[in-house]
């Protein structure tokens, strides 16, 4: 029986016999040029090499129009152009400081003709130090981790690229920095990598969270400290060795070629300090969480107490309609019309700078603290960088202290000076008259809860409430957390001369956190209880225009007015002429604007909180 031959067979046989055909005739192409060239290339390195393995023949790259003309006449070959297959590379290169400085392919890769696939990093190192000095890289933590074959550690290409190698030197400065702390971050944010290789992994989160960090990522590096200003650029060691920039005894002068009389203890600052690592950071972490405590408690209190009033004032105002639609007589009150002066044009000015400074803090601050935010770059932009940011952010401190100044002095005259007001300072200080907690507010306080559960009448006030209360003592506590923080980071090396750098971290953390507070707590809780709740929505003017009527007087503050009447001072405070039209609308203009940017900030706020990234 006759056998037949399966045709899968038949195909193999034909494609082995066209592939033998192709490497002999390969062979035969390349031996032809080894006759002349063997003392340049020798056939078996070559057939080994990247290029032989590939099937590339020497006229592939050596192209030859006229055999005869080249081997009589010694016509020499066109220039090799490796961009022939390697056009991607070649691009790279186009755009590399190479390529300026005419450096080509052959000069960094001169054995071309026995060239293999190498991954070793070493065989990179050892290319570069070809041309360039490097005994700083070799010395270096990168450069001993290379040579010790760790493929973990950064070679010269992991930092500088390997084909498109960009000048330093011939951009600018913002953008040359910028790239350094990248390439940096490229690797050392890999924290699988940096803990196998026992290096902090937590040193690129931490950095980004600082405000070395926020100012580098909202686009600014050269106005802050990167990676390579800290750490160097090719001579890297760890801060145990003594030669490091950042060993103990060297920090100082790392730390002085910004911050200009850096001492010892202002180089004790945990550039790296992590809150969440109780273990090596405990001060941060005890501060962290009690500032994240401070800020659930008050917001969960008074947020809880803006809700009760909201609901309950509703629900007030509806009953007051329906009280209306039946016929029911509205309470008359003699004179109801006439206007009396609550505020002194002092205050009016001292409430005026309070808004204005701290609409400025808000908004150069609150981009740094939600730097990762579309609309904190957006802002940062416009302000020109983070450093007019922190300009601006200084105007306001500075108007700041102002109005607490002023706080003082006035202060000071209500407690000992003022005649108008009975008995001696320690009267004063608990009296009617003064912004000083007493124990009225808890009275009033239960009043008002039992008010928000219809368990009884809405109460009236003396001079001050119990949150206007809060508010007054919420400055003063917050002029020593923001204002005293505030002052470290502005000047750390007048307080590094005493204090220890850890001390700064510790500032951060209290400024931004108290911040944070602060300024959600006035952009919804005062806001509400002084704009927002019904009885007065959209805004109350009393503060730009310091009136109030007869009728809004007893109705809100009924036990003053009595106090008053009994006292028989009630007329001294009858303002006769109003504030003129034009006044009352810019102030309200004014007013209506500087809501609406705190609005818009918490807003922003809440987003940036519940959103994340």
């Amino acid at each position: 029986m006759e056998k037949r031959i399966s045709p899968w067979v038949s195909v193999a046989f034909l494609a082995f016999i066209l592939l033998f055909s192709g490497v002999q005739a390969a062979l035969a192409n390349n031996d032809t040029c080894l006759e002349c060239h063997e003392d340049v290339v020798v056939a078996k390195d070559f057939m080994v090499s990247v290029h032989g393995q590939n099937g590339i023949e020497c006229s592939d790259c050596h192209a030859i129009d006229n055999l005869t003309a080249h081997v009589d006449a010694g016509v020499l070959p066109a220039t090799v152009d490796c961009t022939s297959c390697h056009g991607d590379i070649a691009a790279q290169h186009d755009n590399s400081v190479h390529k300026l400085n005419e450096v080509s392919c052959i000069d960094c890769h001169n054995d071309i003709h026995t060239m293999t696939v190498d991954d070793n990093k070493q065989s990179i190192v050892d290319n570069c130090s070809n041309c360039h000095e490097m005994e700083d890289y070799a010395g270096s933590s990168h450069g001993m981790a290379v040579a010790d074959g760790n493929e973990d550690a950064a070679t010269c290409a992991d930092c500088h690229g390997l084909h498109e190698i960009k000048s330093l030197s011939s951009i600018d400065e913002k953008e040359a920095r910028q790239f350094r702390s990248a390439v940096c971050i490229k690797c050392h944010g890999d924290e699988e990598m940096m803990k196998r290789n026992g290096v902090l992994a937590s040193a690129v989160h931490t950095y980004l969270d600082s405000y070395h960090g926020k100012s580098f990522q909202l686009g600014y590096a050269e106005l802050t400290a990167t990676c390579t200003d800290c750490h160097g650029g090719h001579g890297i060691l760890p801060q145990n060795d003594p030669a490091s920039m950042v060993n103990v005894d060297n920090r100082a002068m790392t730390c002085g070629k910004c911050h200009e009389g850096a001492t010892r203890l202002f180089g004790q600052f945990y550039a790296h300090g992590d809150h969440s690592d109780f273990t090596n950071y405990p001060v941060l972490a005890i501060t962290f969480w009690a500032m994240t405590t401070l800020l659930v408690c008050t917001f969960s209190v008074f947020w809880l107490h803006s809700i009760l009033w909201m609901i309950r004032g509703i629900a007030d105002n509806r009953e007051k309609k329906a009280a209306l639609a039946a016929g029911k007589a509205h309470i008359e009150i003699p004179d109801g019309h006439r206007v009396y002066k609550r505020f002194q044009n002092y205050h009016i000015f001292m409430h005026l700078l309070v808004i204005i400074s701290f609409l400025i803090l808000a908004l150069t601050g609150l981009p740094l603290k939600f730097y990762n935010q579309h609309w904190a770059q957006v802002l940062i932009d416009f302000y020109g960088g983070t450093a007019n940011a922190a300009y601006g952010h200084r105007i306001g401190a500075c108007i700041t202290f102002v109005y607490f100044g002023m706080a003082l002095v006035l202060s000071v005259n209500f407690l000992f000076i003022r005649k108008d007001i009975p008995g001696m300072w320690l009267q004063r200080l608990f009296g009617p008259d003064s912004l000083m907690p007493n124990l009225r507010d808890i009275q009033d306080v239960t009043n008002m809860v039992r008010w928000f559960l219809w368990k009884g009448p809405k109460p009236t006030f003396e001079r001050w409430n119990y949150w206007e209360k809060f508010d007054f003592i919420a400055v003063f506590w917050g002029m020593f957390a923001i204002g005293g923080s505030g002052l470290m980071l502005w000047f750390p090396e007048l307080f590094g001369l005493f204090l220890p750098g850890w001390v700064f971290n510790v500032a951060t953390i209290v400024h931004s956190d108290e911040a944070l507070l602060a300024t959600g707590f006035i952009f919804s809780v005062h806001f509400f209880n002084t704009h927002v709740r019904p009885e007065k929505f959209p805004m109350d003017f009393v503060i730009f225009n310091g009136e109030m009527d007869k009728e809004e007087f007893i109705e809100e503050r009924g036990d003053q007015w009595k106090r008053y009447e009994e006292m028989g001072i009630t007329e001294k405070f009858f303002k006769e002429k109003t504030s003129s039209p034009v006044y009352g609308i810019m102030l309200k203009t004014f007013g209506f604007i500087a809501v609406a940017i705190g609005v818009t900030l918490f807003i922003l706020m809440v987003l940036s909180v519940l959103g994340g990234h």
